[in-house]
Formats: C-alpha cells, structure tokens, sequence
C-alpha cells in the first residue's frame, strides 16, 4: 500500500506544525467520539499531550488501547484508522522522520 497522508486525508485531525528536510512535525486532535480517515505515517514517534480511549483499524484487524496523558510511544511504518472511543479530547503531537 501507498503512503496516505494523514494532513491531506484528514486536515481537521492533522496539521503540520514544523517541516524540514530530516523532520516533520504534526499536530493531532481527535475530539472524542471521532474517527480520522485511513492514513500512513512512517517511523513515528508520538507524544500524547491528552490521551484517550481508543480503537485503532489495521486493515482487516481491530484492536483497542487506553493511552495515559504523558505517554511516549514509538511505532514502525504503519497504515491505519484511529476512532476515539472515549470521553475525553486526544491531542498528541508525532514526530517523522524523513527517509
């Protein structure tokens, strides 16, 4: 599968906050009770600022995780959807390198 960009396919959720040629930085907002559009990152670190509830899609498999506030997470090349199924706003900030 093709890179899909989470900015492009889903820019209520997603913005770019910093961008040069080793890094790009961007900005998530997933209000709860919302779902972003299927998207790719690369090998992405993500820093949570508010976390959630969540159910993340890949492909045909489904899984569900609790994110605490603060949480650091690190995860390869990936295609996915995120549904916050929570009560609360998730806001995080990911950090991609460029390859």
């Amino acid at each position: 599968m093709s890179y899909i960009d989470p900015c492009e396919v889903s820019p209520d959720h997603y913005k770019i906050i910093f961008n040069n040629e080793h890094l790009r930085v961007v900005e998530m907002t997933l209000p709860a009770g919302e779902k972003d559009n299927e998207h790719s990152h690369p090998n992405e670190t993500v820093y949570f600022i508010k976390g959630g509830k969540v159910r993340i899609y890949v492909g045909d498999e489904t899984m569900e995780a609790e994110i605490p506030d603060g949480h650091v997470m690190y995860h390869e090349a990936w295609t996915h959807i995120v549904e916050n199924i929570g009560d609360t706003d998730i806001h995080a900030i990911l950090y991609e390198p460029h390859m």
